[in-house]
């Protein structure tokens, strides 16, 4: 005799295995992350790319006070009254060196920084929360992004989130080099105040949120289920759940 509970039991028990064994965390790679504290602002690092939009404050040279500029697919900016300069792979203080130098041409400038670069649009970069999220998908880098603050623009984790076991990944280049992955405990960060984890971000670092046991089992069960369920949709709807005299006279009448 087949018993029906224990197979249906190791059913649902064969994603709970699955998921166990497919996280790489090792807690110590969280050292390969730097922590908010750990630079003052580290948008003095950001280096601009297309299409990336910057603006320019000198108010002792209007042609370029307040001009707002997007780096163009050739990394360039340009000017009516100084012409182009290459922008792309510099960061802002060094295009406002730059800036400096060619507005020099027409205006004396004092001072230490007399032309500041702000960047107003980060278009260039990302980042990516993926899973159990509101919003999954690719999020804008600003240079300031933590882990807790890029979940939160993504929806926050949803009730199917397995929230104690989130993945911090930092992918790998090189084929020999292993990425670099840590987990990371929303609970224990956003109800209870534990920063300990909730490091800067860099381009191209992944947040993955798992579901949780029971919601992983519920989704193989549906992914299962559904091929089924629409083929026997379609069977009814063909007249083949009922009666052939029924299914007849219902042709009949159409």
């Amino acid at each position: 005799m087949i018993h029906v509970r224990p197979i249906t039991a190791a059913i649902l028990l064969l994603p709970a295995f699955a998921l166990t064994g497919c996280f790489s965390s090792n807690p110590r790679d969280v050292q390969a992350f730097t922590m908010p504290h750990e630079v003052d602002v580290s948008l003095n690092q950001y280096v601009l790319n297309p299409p990336d939009e910057i603006e320019i404050h000198c108010s002792r040279a209007p042609e370029i006070d307040l001009q707002r500029q997007q780096i163009r697919p050739d990394g360039k900016v340009s000017f009516e009254a100084i012409g182009e300069i290459y922008a792309a792979g510099k960061t802002p203080a060094q295009v406002a060196e730059v800036l400096r130098e060619k507005i020099m041409e027409l205006y004396k400038l004092s001072g230490d920084n007399p032309i500041d670069v702000r960047v107003v649009a980060f278009r260039s970069k990302r980042y990516y929360v993926l899973g159990q999220v509101g919003s999954p998908g690719a999020q804008v880098y600003s240079g300031r992004d933590t882990v807790l603050g890029a979940l939160a623009l993504a929806g926050s984790p949803t009730v199917l989130a397995w929230v104690d076991r989130i993945q911090i990944i930092r992918p790998s280049a090189s084929k020999n080099v292993r990425p670099k992955i840590f987990e990371f405990n929303f609970d224990r960060a956003a109800a209870h105040g534990d920063a300990s984890k909730d490091v800067l971000l860099e381009e191209g670092d992944i947040i993955y949120v798992p579901p949780t046991v029971l919601a992983a089992a519920a989704m193989k069960i549906e992914e299962f289920v559904r091929p089924i369920a629409r083929a026997f949709s379609g069977y009814y709807l063909m007249g083949g759940g009922e009666p052939a005299d029924v299914a007849r006279a219902r042709a009949v009448s159409y």
